[in-house]
């Protein structure tokens, strides 16, 4: 059987070639069916013998339920790096002051978007790290293939940084684009320092190579240096080396602190492009391959520069060198024409683009909202479509765009990247600030997911109640408490439970707890969690019952305190005010006991006539049974031994009673 969805399970409207197949384990399509369920993060799967058309075969199933997770980046120990860093600079975007506008704002935005690249290549760097020390597993290129997905997530966002929040203009713009291909094409340094590293640089094989790339990358000045190793070693071909050197030292390049105007630059830069045609046609360079190529491509030749294919590597390399030596004023408007041509000229109609490729073309054609799209179809999470969005949203760039059922793309996109981090064990709490930050469904979103999180600790539940508590969240608070409750229950843990049920403000389960209390009580002949019922405070009014188990320890304690006539009347006030169950009066009578023996008269005789009262309504009450047992028949012996001991203690109290007050009224 398999699972057909775009990659880890975003639907999406790319055909067939962009969508992955998961193979199911031990599961054979051919003679069973599957059933499944999908949930918030992930998908249930499972065979089944339901067969519509005949009698399935009896044979040997898949005996397991699977399941196929949407998000499965969370659980990489380096990209939770990426997920947790780029987290805090989330929320510093969200607090960028609305009234910093012009320079400041755009100055602001762009170092958030460096913020952000800078966290994508530390984990891009780190990743590098372990798949060159495994490069030899199945873990090692797994690795190398994420370095990759990282490499072109670091490539898309630094050209949407360019063209779309520095907004770059003609003649600058140039400028960007070049340390743009300079970061993401950086072969050179490697070949550079091999060459360089040799004991005569200039006959290294790959010297031509080193040259022609640090042309073809526009680093002019280095070209010029390896020039003159040439010239050295060559004395021939110096004075070729000097010209074309002197082409490259005087080629006009719009400096970011240069005053000059773009038509000065046009101007400057045609004459000199005139001289490098003059060198070319009069023969300069006709005795040297190498020199004469570099001249080519110092002036834009197409075919030149397809010849270095291989040093380019891809299109937009070709696309930013062909600008710099032939339209190095390029508007950004044009952009688009030029990277279309340059992707035509360079694939040759030989391959068709790649993901990659139309997400850049989109950028070129200032489309946002396609660059988006193709990036939710082309990678594997949502983080950086996400971010991305969120931070071009505060660029005032995608406000008119609304998704057909309501949302707008930036929530339903930070809402589906907040659901992949509620899936994870700790990175859920990340998922609460962007729940956080979506104004519309947010707070629905947070409600739905955080009454999922399995509260597997009482320390992870407390960090969810505190969550709830603090958005006033009320019904997931009592939702929350009660599972704890419950499970404090069943593990038999009575003081935990009767924590989480007055917390949950859940007075029948209050109630069940109290009970239980009592019964271990009756059993133990103590009272568990003194502590928890010494202080129960206001909470005791949740419902009766707490009320009593509050009033009965507070009777024990006046108790041990020897304060027997205060004793005396809260254990009397819980028997008369009906607060006290009525499988307990037997308890409370006998617990009278002791103060009915006490040397001193404790009980007045009305207070003894109340007691007495209460007595025969207990046996007067009691249910009549039909054929009693051993067991029941010695229960009832001893419930009749205690009826007997308390009514004679009770009858003497009330003699001693009556004779102290009578004295007291005679006197």
């Amino acid at each position: 059987m398999d699972q057909r969805g775009s990659c880890h399970g975003k639907s999406s409207g790319a055909d067939d070639a962009s969508l992955q197949t998961k193979w199911i384990p031990g599961v054979n399509s051919q003679k069973k069916q599957m059933c499944f369920d999908w949930g918030p993060g992930e998908m249930l799967v499972c065979e089944t013998s339901f067969n519509k058309k005949e009698k399935s075969e009896m044979v040997a199933g898949c005996p397991f339920i699977h399941i196929i997770r949407k998000d499965i980046d969370v659980y990489s120990k380096i990209l939770r790096k990426l997920f947790n860093e780029s987290h805090g600079i989330f929320v510093g975007l969200q607090r960028i002051e609305e009234e910093l506008t012009g320079k400041s704002r755009k100055a602001q935005l762009v170092r958030v978007s460096k913020n952000y690249r800078s966290v994508i290549r530390a984990c891009m760097e780190e990743m590098h790290q372990f798949a060159v020390a495994d490069k030899d597993s199945a873990i090692g290129r797994q690795f190398s293939s994420q370095v990759s997905i990282l490499s072109a997530m670091e490539l898309i966002w630094n050209l949407c940084e360019i063209l779309f929040i520095e907004v770059a203009p003609a003649g600058p713009l140039l400028l960007y684009l070049l340390d743009w291909v300079r970061l993401h094409v950086c072969e050179v340094d490697s070949l550079s320092a091999d060459v360089l590293g040799s004991e005569n640089p200039s006959k290294h094989e790959s010297f031509w190579n080193l040259v022609t790339t640090l042309v073809l990358q526009g680093r002019l000045d280095e070209a010029r240096q390896m020039l003159s190793k040439e010239a050295d070693s060559n004395p021939t071909s110096a004075g070729m080396c000097r010209v074309l050197g002197d082409l490259m030292r005087t080629m006009p390049i719009l400096s970011p602190g240069n005053t000059q105007t773009l038509t000065e630059l046009e101007l400057r830069w045609q004459h000199w492009h005139e001289e490098c045609e003059r060198h070319l046609q009069d023969g300069t360079f006709a005795s040297n391959p190498h020199l004469e190529s570099l001249c080519k491509v110092l002036l834009g030749d197409d075919a030149a520069l397809l010849e270095h294919k291989e040093l380019l590597s891809n299109w937009y390399h070709f696309l930013v060198t062909r600008l710099l030596y032939s339209q190095p004023t390029v508007k950004p408007m044009d952009l688009h024409l030029y990277a279309q041509s340059s992707l035509d000229l360079f694939l040759g109609g030989e391959s068709s683009p790649e993901p990659l490729d139309n997400i850049l073309m989109a950028a070129f054609e200032f489309d946002i909202h396609q660059v988006i799209k193709e990036c939710s179809i082309a990678l594997s999470n949502w983080w950086f479509v996400a971010h991305l969005t969120d931070l071009l949203d505060h660029c005032k760039l995608l406000q008119s765009h609304n998704l057909y059922f309501g949302s707008n793309m930036r929530e339903f996109l930070l809402l589906e990247y907040a659901s992949g981090l509620f899936a994870h064990h700790s990175l859920w709490q990340l998922g609460v600030d962007y729940c956080d930050h979506c104004p519309e469904l947010g707070r629905v979103s947070l409600e739905l997911h955080i009454e999922r999180i399995p509260l597997t600790t009482e320390q992870k539940a407390l960090k969810v109640l505190r969550v709830c508590e603090q958005r006033q969240m009320t019904e997931q608070v009592r939702s929350i408490c009660k599972v704890l409750a419950m499970k404090a229950v069943r593990n038999n843990r009575l003081g935990s439970a009767l924590s989480w049920s007055i917390r949950a403000k859940d007075a029948a389960f209050a109630t069940l707890v109290s009970d239980r209390f009592l019964r271990d009580y009756c059993e133990r002949g103590c009272f568990s969690d003194l502590d928890l019922i010494d202080n129960l405070g206001p909470a005791m009014m949740l419902s009766d019952r707490l009320t009593f188990l509050g009033k009965y320890r507070e009777f024990h304690r006046l108790y041990g305190e020897k304060c027997f006539v205060d004793a005396a009347s809260l254990l009397l006030s819980l028997m008369t005010s009906q607060i006290a169950p009525r499988s307990f009066w037997m308890t409370l009578l006998t617990d009278a006991l002791p103060l009915l023996e006490q040397k001193q008269v404790i009980f007045s005789a009305e207070q003894t006539y109340e007691l007495l009262r209460c007595l025969e309504d207990l046996t007067s009450g009691r249910p009549l049974c039909g054929e009693p047992d051993a067991q029941q028949l010695q229960d009832d012996d001893i419930e009749t031994t205690k009826v007997e001991i308390l009514r004679l203690a009770l009858a003497r109290n009330l003699a001693r009673s009556i004779i102290k007050e009578g004295s007291l009224e005679g006197s």
